[in-house]
């Protein structure tokens, strides 16, 4: 019995023109365009819910999964700043009083005469022949000033490495470059050193700043 309703239903479906239906009359439809119908309409409708609400809730919870992924790095971003902060804050104190020792050995402009004076007390209090200690002309960097100066004394080695150790342990800081020892002509027990040595002198910010912004003028 329901093969041959199925059967009849099927025959009605074909014989129906699809042109010539009326909405008004959907009651008279065949049972399977209604079925079909009905599942059309129940299709457009998800269809409709889908792109009117449920794409936006989806959109909207993309959204505010990203918003809390965003602020949940930067969360532990801050608490890890927050964690580490007092060791960066030692570590800046720190930092901060090395450069104000630093900057303790750095002789002024006016002390410069009396470094190179303690440098030549110190060739003759190891009995080295001073032949000369000569300013050069100074450098400007950015934050320093460089007072460049040869020094060539004569003597022994042992003196010599003697007054070499001497400079390096003066309380003002002195770097020394481009060492050259050699001999001296008929006296093979005296030597000859030469050295390019360097002082510094702080630099106040503002002169820094100002020679900065007129070199950035230039260019």
């Amino acid at each position: 019995m329901k093969t041959n309703r199925l059967s009849e239903e099927w025959q009605r479906l074909r014989d129906t023109d699809l042109q010539a239906l009326d909405v008004k009359e959907a009651g008279t439809w065949p049972l399977l365009l209604k079925v079909i119908t009905l599942l059309l309409v129940f299709s457009l409708a998800l269809a409709l819910i889908y792109w009117f609400v449920i794409k936006e809730r989806t959109e909207r919870l993309s959204a505010a999964e990203r918003e809390e992924s965003s602020l949940l790095t930067e969360f532990r971003q801050k608490a890890m700043e927050t964690t580490y902060l007092p060791e960066i804050e030692q570590q800046l104190a720190e930092m901060d009083t090395q450069m104000q020792q630093l900057r303790a050995m750095l002789p002024t402009n006016a002390e410069i005469p009396s470094l190179l004076d303690s440098i030549s007390d110190a060739a003759l209090d190891n009995r080295l022949s001073v032949e000369t200690i000569r300013l050069q002309e100074t450098t400007l960097k950015t934050h320093y000033i460089e007072h460049p100066f040869d020094i060539e004394v004569q003597g022994g080695y042992h003196d010599i490495a003697q007054f070499v150790a001497d400079i390096a342990a003066l309380p003002r800081i002195v770097t020394q470059h481009d060492f050259v020892l050699e001999p001296v002509e008929d006296d093979e027990q005296t030597l000859r050193l030469a050295i390019l040595a360097r002082t510094y002198s702080d630099r106040p910010q503002s002169e820094g700043a100002e020679n900065d912004s007129t070199q950035g003028g230039r260019q």
